[in-house]
C-alpha cells in the first residue's frame, strides 16, 4: 500500500493544478451566464481537498498507524461528498469526485491490513 500511497498522492497534487484551472472556467462560465451555479465554487473546494489528500497520503505512506489513512478517508470522502452535490455546469467534476472515491475506499482497505 506504500506504492499506492506515493502515486496517488503524486496524482492528487498533480490532479489539483487541472481542477483548480477547470474550476475557475467553471466559475467564471457560472457568473456571465448569471445562473447562480456553484459548480465553480465546489470544484475549488475538491481541489483544495484533494491537494490535502495528496499531501497527506505522501507524508504517511511509510506510517504503520492508522490515523494517516483515517485522514485520508475524510478528506477524500468530503471532497467526493461535495464534487457529487454540487457539480452544477461542471460536469468534469464528476470524474474528479469517483477519484476521490476511489482513493477513499483504498485508504479504508489500507486501514482495514493493517
Amino acid at each position: 500500500m506504500k506504492t499506492w500511497k506515493l502515486v496517488s498522492g503524486i496524482l492528487s497534487t498533480v490532479l489539483f493544478l487541472v481542477v483548480a484551472f477547470q474550476s475557475c472556467a467553471a466559475g467564471v462560465a457560472d457568473a456571465i451566464a448569471g445562473q447562480g451555479g456553484t459548480g465553480g465554487g465546489a470544484g475549488i473546494l475538491v481541489g483544495i481537498l484533494m491537494l490535502s489528500g495528496g499531501i497527506v497520503s505522501i507524508s504517511t505512506r511509510g506510517s504503520q498507524k492508522k490515523g494517516g489513512d483515517i485522514a485520508l478517508i475524510v478528506l477524500y470522502g468530503l471532497a467526493a461528498l461535495i464534487g457529487f452535490a454540487g457539480f452544477g455546469i461542471y460536469k468534469d467534476l464528476i470524474v474528479w469526485s469517483i477519484w476521490c472515491l476511489v482513493c477513499a475506499a483504498l485508504a479504508f482497505v489500507s486501514s482495514r491490513k493493517k
